[in-house]
């Protein structure tokens, strides 16, 4: 229980910041500057976050040369995926369900900013594994 109520607390706070970067932009730029606006809002909560983290995909044992990025990665427990499209499809949600398992976090934000209200684009997503 203890744990679920730190994750609501980083998660509340990561909202937080993405509807004040909303509310300040609004709908419609690129994710980029989504995420740079997000890296500045998280810093004044003074949340720790690692950005543009690069994934190594190992297959049977082999590590390939291709690496996924991931937006953000904030207190080391919640990865979150910066959209800025029409629609969240669910290859956004899986997408972010794979950040999930190669990162072992136990949470996920897909945050889609091309909405009139940022809320209605978040989507929290735990990791099943």
């Amino acid at each position: 229980m203890q744990i679920e109520a730190i994750h609501n607390v980083t998660t509340s706070q990561i909202i937080g910041a993405a509807i004040e970067v909303h509310r300040v932009l609004g709908p419609g730029l690129l994710e980029s500057t989504y995420v740079e606006c997000l890296k500045i809002e998280l810093r004044e909560r003074k949340l720790r976050y690692m950005s543009e983290l690069s994934i190594p995909i190992v297959y049977k044992g082999t590590t390939l040369d291709s690496a996924y990025r991931i937006d953000l990665i904030i207190e080391d427990r919640v990865v979150v995926e910066v959209k800025s499209v029409a629609s969240v499809l669910p290859v956004h949600e899986a997408q972010l369900l794979t950040y999930l398992k190669l990162t072992a976090c136990p949470l996920g934000l897909l945050i889609n900013f091309n909405e009139s209200k940022v809320v209605d684009g978040v989507h929290r997503i735990a990791n099943p594994a």
